[in-house]
């Protein structure tokens, strides 16, 4: 009888494990891997700017690219005569990312 009770059910380890992996590797491939792109995306968008790019900033001030300060900033002419120094991690490709920075 005490045998019997110290005995491990047949598969239930091995099967628990196993559900923890594919769970692991679905919310990988659904969650992560996507992520993962969209910033490589993002951080080629921000590499390749150049002198005359029209932009829209996070906060939803459109612009277009006077000149291109080092590694981190650009000059964005919003205006005639109005240019503003704006961080390249505050710009988005195009107006239809606005949408999706509010989600």
């Amino acid at each position: 009888m005490l045998q019997i009770l110290l005995q491990e059910p047949a598969g239930g380890g091995m099967g628990s494990l196993l559900l923890l992996v594919g769970i692991m590797v679905i919310f990988f491939i659904f969650m992560i891997r996507p992520q993962m792109k969209k910033q490589k995306e993002e951080q080629k968008f921000r590499e390749g700017l150049k002198k005359g790019d029209s932009v829209v900033t996070i906060g939803g001030i459109f612009g277009k690219i006077v000149e291109v300060k080092g590694d981190n900033s650009v000059l964005l002419e919003v205006s005639k005569d109005v240019v503003i120094k704006i961080s390249k991690s505050a710009l988005l490709k195009d107006p239809s990312d606005v949408g999706e920075q509010q989600k």
